[in-house]
C-alpha cells in the first residue's frame, strides 16, 4: 500500500502500479501419451468421447494443425522441456542402441545378460544420453528462476525430477530401479491425482506461482481402462477389443484432465493459469493386436507428427479455432516463458505466440520442420547417424525426405523406408498422404528441400545419403 501511494506521488499511473502488483500466472502442461491427432470430440471423432477436453478446447486458442517435430515419446518430451529440436538437445531416441545387434544363439545370450542386469557400459550410455539435457536450460529451471514452484508427474526420462529442475515431483529416475521413463510418476492419472492436488495446495498456501507437468502414461499401453468404459465402447459396436480398449483409454485420460481442470476452478485459479495441451506423438490402433499401426507413432506421417495444440488463459488469451494456421510444439516454451515474464534463452527456435494469442491475430508461422530418428540412438553425440526422415510443411505442401540412418533391427518395421524418392503431399486435399505429387511438382520439391537444408544441414555419414540420390 505504501509503495502504491509513493508511485502515485511520483506520477506513476494507477495502471502501472496495479500491473506491478499482479502475480505471474500459474502454468500447467497437460501432455497426452500416444494419442492420435483426431481422436477427440473437438477434432470431430464420431465415437470417442472427450467431454472435458471438448469444454477446455472451447475456451482455448486451438491450433488444429499443430505438429511435434519428432514422433517419439522421449524426444518429444525433451522438446517440450527445452524448446529445442531433437538435433539440438540430442535426445533423438528413447534408448541408446543395445550393441551388438545379434541374431540366433548370440542374441539369446545377450538378452539373458541384459535381463540379469544391464552391463556397466550400457548404463554409462544411458547416463550419457540423460546428460545431454544437463547442457541446456529446461522449463522448470527457467520458471524456478522467477520464483515458481514446480511439480513433475507422469513420463520423465531424464533422471529424477530434481535433475530436471523441478522442486517437487514423483519420478526417482535412472539409475534407480525402474528409472527408465517415469517409474513412480507413471502412477499419476491411472491411480488418482492426489500428488498434483497436494502440490497445488502447497504452492497456493506458500503464495507461490506454480508450474505443473502432467504427462500421464495415458492412453499409452498397457490399455487397461475401467471396465465401465471398455463396455461402453463395445456397446457402441466397436468390433475389435483392442480398438475399444484404446478408445476407452482416451476417455479415461479425458476424465483425469477434467479432474485437474476442475481442481483449478474450485480453488479459484482458472483465470490466472495458463494451461497448454499437446500430445507427444500419434497412435493408430491396430485392430488385430495391442500395438500401433503403420504410419503413426515413430513416423513422419501425419498419424505420427500432427497434434492439436491448445492454449488457455481465460481473460487473456482469445479463444477460437485458428483454422489452417500452423503451430509447432517448439512454440510452447517461449510462449509460456513470456506469460511468466521470464526471458527466453537466445537460441530457442520457436515463436512467442502470446501477443498474437491475446488479440486473436494470425501468427507469423507459415512453415514447420521436423525430423524422424530411429527408436534407438546409434551415436549419442551425432543424432544424424540415426536419421530416417527430415520433413517440412509450408501451407498445404508437405515434403518428406528419406535418409540412410542406422535403425536397430528390432524397430525396423516402425521406421519403414519403402519409398526411396522424395514424397510431396497436398495435405489439404490429401490428409492421409495417399498421393505422392513430387514428380508433378519438381519446383516445389526443390524449393522445400532447400528450406530443409537451410533449417538443419544434417551433416553426418548416414545423413549424407539421401535415398533419392542413389
Amino acid at each position: 500500500m505504501l509503495l502504491r501511494r509513493l508511485l502515485r506521488c511520483l506520477g506513476f499511473t494507477a495502471a502501472v502500479a496495479v500491473a506491478a502488483a499482479e502475480p505471474p500466472p500459474n502454468i500447467v502442461f497437460i501432455i497426452s501419451d500416444d494419442h492420435a491427432w483426431n481422436d477427440y470430440g473437438f477434432m470431430g471423432h464420431k465415437q470417442i468421447e472427450t467431454p472435458h477436453l471438448d469444454k477446455f478446447a472451447a475456451r482455448s486458442a486451438l491450433f488444429a494443425r499443430g505438429y511435434v517435430p519428432t514422433a517419439l515419446c522421449r524426444p518429444a518430451l525433451a522438446t517440450f522441456a527445452t524448446g529445442l529440436y531433437s538435433h539440438q538437445h540430442k535426445i533423438s531416441g528413447n534408448d541408446p542402441t543395445w550393441l551388438p545387434e545379434m541374431t540366433g544363439p548370440a542374441a539369446k545370450a545377450a538378452k539373458a545378460a541384459k535381463q540379469a542386469g544391464e552391463p556397466a557400459a550400457y548404463k554409462a550410455l544411458r547416463e550419457k544420453l540423460i546428460a545431454q539435457l544437463d547442457r541446456v536450460p529446461k522449463v522448470a529451471q527457467l520458471l524456478g528462476s522467477a520464483g515458481y514452484l514446480s511439480h513433475q508427474s507422469g513420463k520423465w526420462w531424464e533422471g529424477g525430477y530434481a535433475r530436471g529442475g523441478f522442486t517437487h515431483g514423483m519420478t526417482r529416475g535412472f539409475p534407480l530401479p525402474g528409472g527408465r521413463h517415469g517409474d513412480d510418476g507413471l502412477k499419476i492419472g491411472r491411480e488418482g491425482m492426489a500428488p498434483i492436488f497436494d502440490f497445488i495446495d502447497h504452492a497456493t498456501a506458500e503464495k507461490k506461482p506454480f508450474f505443473v507437468w502432467y504427462a500421464p502414461f495415458m492412453p499409452h499401453t498397457p490399455h487397461t481402462p475401467p471396465d465401465r468404459l471398455f463396455q461402453k465402447y463395445k456397446a457402441k459396436g466397436i468390433a475389435s477389443d483392442h480398438v475399444a480398449r484404446y478408445y476407452a483409454m482416451v476417455e479415461w485420460f479425458d476424465e483425469t484432465c477434467g479432474q485437474l481442470l476442475d481442481r483449478l476452478e474450485a480453488k479459484g485459479l482458472t483465470r490466472n493459469t495458463l494451461v497448454v495441451y499437446v500430445a507427444d506423438n500419434g497412435w493408430i490402433q491396430q485392430p488385430n493386436g495391442p500395438g500401433f499401426a503403420p504410419r503413426s507413432k515413430q513416423t513422419a506421417n501425419e498419424g505420427g507428427i500432427r497434434q492439436p495444440i491448445l492454449f488457455s488463459w481465460p481473460g487473456t488469451i482469445r479463444p477460437g479455432n485458428r483454422g489452417e494456421q500452423l503451430c509447432s510444439s517448439i512454440d510452447i516454451l517461449p510462449t509460456a516463458l513470456a506469460a511468466a515474464g521470464v526471458a527466453a534463452p537466445a537460441n530457442l527456435p520457436g515463436l512467442n505466440l502470446l501477443p498474437l494469442l491475446k488479440d486473436g491475430r494470425p501468427t507469423p508461422r507459415d512453415t514447420v520442420f521436423g525430423e524422424t530418428f530411429a527408436h534407438d540412438v546409434a551415436d549419442i553425440d551425432r543424432p544424424a547417424e540415426s536419421l530416417v526422415h527430415r520433413w517440412v510443411i509450408e501451407g498445404k505442401w508437405k515434403l518428406l525426405l528419406t535418409y540412410d540412418g542406422i535403425v536397430s533391427p528390432r524397430y525396423a518395421s516402425a521406421n519403414p523406408r519403402e519409398e526411396k524418392r522424395p514424397q510431396l503431399f497436398d495435405l489439404l486435399a490429401d490428409p492421409k498422404e495417399d498421393r505422392n505429387l513430387a514428380a508433378q511438382n519438381p519446383e516445389v520439391v526443390a524449393r522445400l528441400a532447400a528450406k530443409i537444408a537451410g533449417w538443419w544441414p544434417a551433416t553426418g555419414r548416414q545423413a549424407q545419403t539421401v535415398w533419392a540420390d542413389r
